[in-house]
């Protein structure tokens, strides 16, 4: 896995709104896996960098407002299961932001906003617990949640500043922040171009920034008529999104490289060792230094380029975390993208 110093700077505190831009005014740095170029764009530019055939698979997964302040904790809800119960993280609040905590006991019962109660039942993982509300989650997230916020950005956002434009189905803990750049005029844009554009959902549960750790069983769905899509590409297969890529990964036919109609959980690691079966390119953030998502870039791009590509990032003052710019690996055969 590649290394790097991540400097404070170049960590996105806000949306880019706050910076006077528009939503998609955000920064594009495109890497050719086949002629190891880096070049860099606007992301307005993206229909004129793809091609007429090109399929784009986006998640249609929409961000809860999952994080619950308490008085002296906050309760992050990541994941439903079949249940009824729900995987929490428990942190500490630290002034404005939230720090991990290692508390917590099984069968506690935490007292939460509006007279709710929360029952921990065990632990799933070191950092997660299996958790029952007295009461439906989604609607009690909607009257006393907030989005998660970790301590890079310095205030709270609206919800609304964690969605998608293909945001339609709720259910992440946070956002599925390669399509936050997205807007409606882009999407027009790659329509009219002759870019096809098809949905998988993949609910997104909540990550360690603390100390990365791989990803847990989430829930996800490939639709029938996106394996077609996918199947039938004339053109580029391009994932929006690491979560998109653990999606239709986890929906190869076993031993073959074509994708079937499939739902439930995936626990599936994308790693340089097992490669990509049916993904060509992915359009993503940039991850943190020792993340597992660098495995999964490792395996579409090689090594030798995501280096040099993050190397360049950092040079260039590219912005890191999900209100930041984005990064684009893709093959480019022709010599041109």
């Amino acid at each position: 896995m590649i290394t790097f110093d991540l400097p404070p700077v170049r960590e996105a505190h806000e949306p880019p709104e706050e910076r006077g831009q528009a939503r998609d005014a955000v920064r594009l740095m495109v890497s050719g896996k086949d002629t190891g170029t880096i070049t860099h764009h606007d992301f307005t530019e993206l229909p004129d960098l793809l091609r007429p055939g090109d399929l784009l698979v986006v998640n249609d997964s929409a961000t809860l407002p999952a994080a619950v302040p308490l008085d002296r904790l906050a309760v992050h809800f990541s994941t439903e299961r079949e249940d009824g119960t729900w995987l929490v993280e428990l942190r500490r609040r630290t002034g404005d932001t939230t720090a991990p905590y290692g508390g917590g006991e099984s069968g506690e019962w935490l007292p939460m906003p509006g007279g709710a109660t929360l029952r921990l039942l065990g632990r799933e993982t070191p950092r997660l617990w299996r958790a029952r509300l007295d009461r439906d989650v989604a609607g009690y997230l909607r009257e006393h949640g907030k989005p998660i916020r970790y301590s890079y950005v310095r205030k709270d956002w609206p919800l609304a500043a964690y969605q998608t434009v293909f945001g339609v189905r709720p259910g992440s803990a946070e956002m599925p922040s390669a399509g936050r750049p997205f807007s409606p005029e882009i999407v027009t844009g790659l329509v009219a171009r002759g870019v096809l554009i098809a949905t998988v959902t993949l609910h997104t549960g909540v990550a360690s920034p603390e100390k990365d750790e791989p990803p847990y069983a989430e829930r996800f769905s490939v639709p029938a008529q996106t394996a077609r899509l996918v199947n039938q590409a004339d053109g580029r297969v391009i994932a929006v999104g690491t979560t998109v890529v653990r999606a239709l990964e986890s929906a190869v036919v076993p031993g073959g490289r074509r994708v079937r109609a499939a739902r439930g959980w995936t626990s599936k690691v994308v790693t340089p060792q097992e490669g990509v079966r049916v993904v060509d390119g992915l359009i993503t953030g940039l991850h943190e230094p020792r993340s597992s998502h660098l495995l999964m870039l490792t395996a579409i791009a090689g090594e030798e380029l995501l280096a040099r590509s993050y190397e360049e990032a950092i040079r260039n003052a590219y912005l890191w975390h999900e209100f930041g710019d984005i990064h684009m690996i893709i093959p480019d055969q022709t010599g041109s993208i």
